[in-house]
């Protein structure tokens, strides 16, 4: 049974950081891509940023190009979205998922976790 939990969500104040963690489990880790996605109330679910199951190749959304940093660590399962210069619409619930190929759309995924809260207060 895959299993995807996320942390270090918060509240934080416009101009700081966060670090996001997603551990995986259930499924071989360094075999997949893996994304952050994140959906606002009231909007649809967006891309944020994907790693290849290497790590060699990323991509991001450009609304938050610069300001975030996708990782991975094979040996612990786990991949990490660090955000820095946090604007306050930012704020949404943020999700990792498991993806076949290093892609954009949501449809790409296969295994989604239950989110974890990020609010960017101005």
């Amino acid at each position: 049974q895959v299993q995807l939990v996320e942390s270090g969500g918060g509240m934080v104040q416009a101009g700081g950081s966060l670090r996001l963690s997603c551990a995986a489990s259930g499924l071989p880790f360094s075999s997949y891509a893996m994304g952050w996605f994140r959906q606002a109330p009231g909007k649809e679910r967006e891309f944020v940023a994907a790693i290849s199951w290497s790590g060699a190749s990323t991509l991001y959304a450009n609304s938050v190009k610069g300001r975030v940093t996708i990782s991975r660590d094979n040996a612990r399962d786990t991949v990490y979205l660090q955000m820095n210069s946090l604007k306050p619409e930012d704020t949404a619930v943020y999700y990792c998922a498991v993806g076949r190929v290093l892609r954009v759309g949501a449809e790409s995924y296969d295994y989604w976790g239950q989110g974890t809260q990020v609010t960017v207060s101005s």
